[in-house]
């Protein structure tokens, strides 16, 4: 059976989202501590190494001062949902599935900071191999193309710059702190008044 691919992803070269081919391409992608040119570099290394290859990312020494926690988190805005599993390994682009993604609507289709969040249960071993099979008879680009792919280096990243997105990541991270600690103390109480209404019912 012959999968169709899309008709955003036709067949060779054009099988690409260029940076002017929508606007809001690049709504997800200029988010603090990444440029858009840092956000097309990782793009076009994700299309030559492939979804997830972060060790061939990280050696090819194109983004300098990130790390994989930041390049994943980038990968998930980029293809605009938050599982990437059934992408890994595949040389696609990564703008195609984010394009498709934002145009998605329904009930069923639930987001959290600007990317679709799983919903369902988790895929079985086969049939996450089934879905990456689809998707690379969907999106892959040939190895002709993503062999030539050339990676330019990002410029290096002022050491206060540096500091200051850790500090921002810090105090978000506090922040989110905060938030659990609270929702852990009212569950708590909530389950103590439970307790203490049983006991006096029984007492009753």
């Amino acid at each position: 059976m012959t999968i169709e691919k899309p008709k955003s992803m036709t067949s060779g070269q054009r099988n690409i989202i260029r940076p002017n081919d929508s606007a809001s391409l690049w709504n997800c992608t200029l988010v603090p501590g990444w440029t858009r040119e840092e956000s097309d570099i990782l793009r076009k290394a994700l299309m030559k190494f492939g979804i997830g290859n972060w060790k061939e990312v990280m050696e090819a020494g194109v983004l300098p001062g990130k790390t994989n926690a930041q390049l994943n988190l980038q990968l998930q805005r980029l293809l605009g949902q938050q599982s990437t599993a059934e992408f890994q390994g595949l040389h696609i682009d990564p703008a195609v599935i984010g394009e498709k993604n934002a145009s998605l609507t329904g009930d069923h289709i639930k987001r959290k900071n600007g990317f679709i969040v799983n919903t369902g249960g988790k895929l079985s071993r086969p049939e996450l191999l089934k879905r990456i099979q689809q998707n690379k008879e969907l999106y892959e680009i040939s190895e002709e193309e993503w062999s030539k792919i050339e990676l330019p280096v990002a410029a290096p990243v002022p050491e206060n710059v540096i500091v200051q997105e850790k500090q921002a990541r810090l105090f978000e991270l506090e922040k989110q702190l905060r938030v659990v600690e609270q929702e852990i103390k009212e569950r708590l109480e909530y389950l103590q008044n439970n307790i203490v209404e049983k006991d006096q019912l029984n007492k009753s």
